[in-house]
């Protein structure tokens, strides 16, 4: 087996099966990763995906890096959702950035991947110095065996769905066009640990949700819905520092309207965000925190109640 596959790797294909293989970042698995996926499945060989952890950007970048649209276990659960039955990733390294364009096709796609066929899309770039291109896959393509297929941009509204636009809406809190861009409302999944109990205090119990110090594009007050192997619940959510209390680290908190206090503790949950109510405050004391809890409350049903598709 190549070095660069000896972790995190995901396989479910038979050892000499042909298989059609798309490579990316898949960050989010969003409208256009989906349209890619479709096409790839049309080719009627078993479905493989490359990509990487850290995420190439992450690695040049470091702290620099902008927030994920999801973490790698919430892309693997998109990606099969998607179809996919084989998932590969690569531990990206100085190693693997240093890997030429050549050596890339030959020892992972041809040697380790099986490829038959490659779908990518239209502006992929790879290897070392991002010289690799689609006119070498097709070379490449008749050397070895495989066909390659170019998919185009995938657009909305005349703009073309992206992970770095469906960050921007979330930034912004359009949590509606986020939606449209991804096929499915913004979540954000973990398991519910311990938290302050704060909230019990208040009145108002949550369920405390790890992000594991992972750094989100979202923060403020929003209106969604907690689903658990449990149940699902209508909810108000807070996502951030909680200033008010002086948190240091980010916070992801599930107020779940009409639940008799459910014990999700260990539980793997996921939390859909449709509406943004407000950005996050400072405020004077708890009691006019609890009193901002409340309205936020209100107006989280009346979200729902003005929304009921949303609850499907």
């Amino acid at each position: 087996m190549h070095p660069f596959l000896s972790l995190h790797r995901r396989s479910t294909r038979a050892a000499d099966a042909t298989q059609a293989v798309s490579i990316g970042n898949f960050d989010g698995v969003h409208r256009g990763h989906q349209a890619l996926l479709g096409a790839m499945r049309e080719s009627g060989l078993p479905t493989a995906v490359l990509t990487f952890e850290p995420l190439p950007r992450e690695f040049f970048r470091c702290a620099d890096a902008p927030p994920r649209l999801s973490s790698l276990r919430e892309k693997v659960v998109a990606l099969r959702q998607n179809g996919v039955q084989s998932i590969t990733c690569l531990p990206f390294n100085q190693a693997l950035a240093n890997l030429s364009a050549e050596n890339f096709i030959t020892q992972i796609l041809v040697k380790q991947l099986r490829c038959g066929l490659l779908s990518v899309g239209h502006d992929f770039r790879f290897g070392a110095g991002r010289l690799g291109d689609l006119d070498m896959l097709l070379r490449f393509g008749q050397q070895y065996g495989f066909s390659v297929k170019e998919q185009p941009p995938f657009l909305l509204d005349g703009k073309r769905v992206s992970s770095t636009g469906i960050r921007a809406f979330l930034q912004t809190g359009n949590l509606a066009q986020a939606a449209a861009w991804l096929g499915r409302p913004y979540a954000l999944c973990g398991r519910v640990v311990h938290g302050d109990h704060l909230g019990r205090e208040l009145g108002f119990p949550t369920a405390n949700i790890s992000l594991n110090r992972r750094p989100v594009p979202v923060k403020g007050i929003f209106a969604g819905r907690l689903l658990s192997p449990k149940g699902n619940w209508i909810a108000a959510i807070s996502i951030g520092l909680r200033p008010t209390v002086g948190s240091k680290q980010m916070v992801l908190e599930a107020h779940c309207l009409d639940a008799d206090s459910p014990d999700l503790y260990g539980q793997e949950v996921s939390v859909e965000l449709h509406h943004k109510l407000r950005d996050e405050e400072k405020y004077v004391d708890l009691d006019t925190l609890k009193a901002a809890i409340d309205n936020d409350v209100v107006n989280t049903r009346s979200f729902f109640a003005e929304h009921p598709q949303d609850f499907e």
